[in-house]
């Protein structure tokens, strides 16, 4: 099967204007203007299969939403080449176009002041739906998303969980074959997080869309991606399953002690570290490889009403990924 998205040694170069100090680097400035060029994106090489879904990670300037607007054809790369479902992005056939789709979670595309189904209305005409497929489709998709008693509600009167809905309604009301999802989760509270991440997961599951991924918030990468790209300054450095990164940079778990009464005092190499406790409450940070044998121990420690086995917090793990690039985030 060919892959949906195929990219090799793609790059995005800035020139940017270097302002020189003082009055008279101003001045110098109006008349012979000197520039620096920057890299956003640096030579990105990506193949992903139909209807995968792909986390791509990375800190801010990273080169994620650059990457996404050159794969939706926004932008035109500065090398490399790219093709999503055979076609080169930033030609904008209307055939291209009308299979994919950018969903930008800090833009807007709905009319501000009018009901989101008469911007549903204007979607639909524009990408020539029939009118009975896109009623069936914002059912569907707004009975999932549980806001069907608000399509009629104007857009400047939803909450922020509300509009995102209402965005990912118009992003995938022509049933599009590639979504490109730039912090779909931006501000939401934790509900609408829990939401919309459920929602994602079954649409992908149902739909088969081959999906891209960028977020913030590693709960929606971990809940919901089973590959993970990480970029940063505009370069891939690290590309695999969810499960191998965790395997490869986290080295200890914590395991969660619950007591009827007060927490023992457990010290000493064999239980590990403690890390936090309370009265009732003792949590241990132990090597990876020793977790099982300290939890097995602690079964038959006096009082024990629970244990619970933890892994490292996806954060760390990220910020092991960085490091081991050279770079601490």
């Amino acid at each position: 099967m060919e892959p949906a998205i195929v990219t090799r040694g793609l790059r995005k170069v800035y020139r940017v204007f270097r302002k020189e100090l003082g009055l008279g680097g101003a001045i110098r400035g109006l008349f012979h203007r000197r520039y620096d060029e920057v890299a956003a994106v640096d030579g990105v090489d990506l193949e992903i299969a139909p209807g995968e879904l792909v986390g791509f990670l990375g800190p801010n300037g990273a080169g994620k939403t650059t990457t996404l607007k050159m794969l939706s054809g926004l932008l035109h790369p500065s090398g490399g080449s790219a093709t999503v479902l055979g076609h080169v992005p930033w030609r904008r056939e209307v055939v291209f176009r009308r299979q994919i789709s950018l969903l930008l979670g800090q833009k807007n595309q709905l009319v501000w002041d009018l009901p989101a189904r008469e911007s549903f209305e204007l979607n639909r005409a524009i990408y020539g739906v029939d009118r009975s497929q896109a009623q069936r489709t914002v059912d569907h998709l707004s009975a999932m998303l549980e806001v069907r008693g608000l399509l009629d509600k104007p857009v400047r009167e939803l909450s922020l969980g509300e509009r995102m809905k209402m965005e990912l309604i118009a992003a995938l009301l022509h049933k599009p074959k590639v979504l490109f999802l730039d912090e779909p989760t931006l501000g939401l509270d934790v509900i609408s997080q829990h939401r919309v991440r459920d929602f994602l997961r079954h649409l992908v599951a149902e739909e088969k869309i081959t999906t891209i991924l960028t977020s913030h918030y590693l709960q929606d990468i971990e809940a919901l991606c089973r590959r993970v790209v990480i970029i940063d300054h505009g370069r891939v450095i690290h590309d695999g399953s969810w499960e191998r990164i965790v395997r490869d940079f986290s080295d200890r778990k914590e395991i969660v002690l619950r007591f009827a009464g007060a927490s023992p005092d457990l010290r000493g190499e064999e239980w590990g570290e403690v890390v936090a406790r309370d009265a009732a409450t003792l949590r241990l940070r132990v090597p990876f490889a020793r977790a099982t044998e300290i939890s097995r121990r602690a079964i038959d420690l006096p009082g024990l009403e629970d244990i619970r086995i933890e892994a490292m917090p996806v954060e760390e793990v990220i910020r092991r990924v960085f490091a081991s690039s050279g770079r601490e985030n």
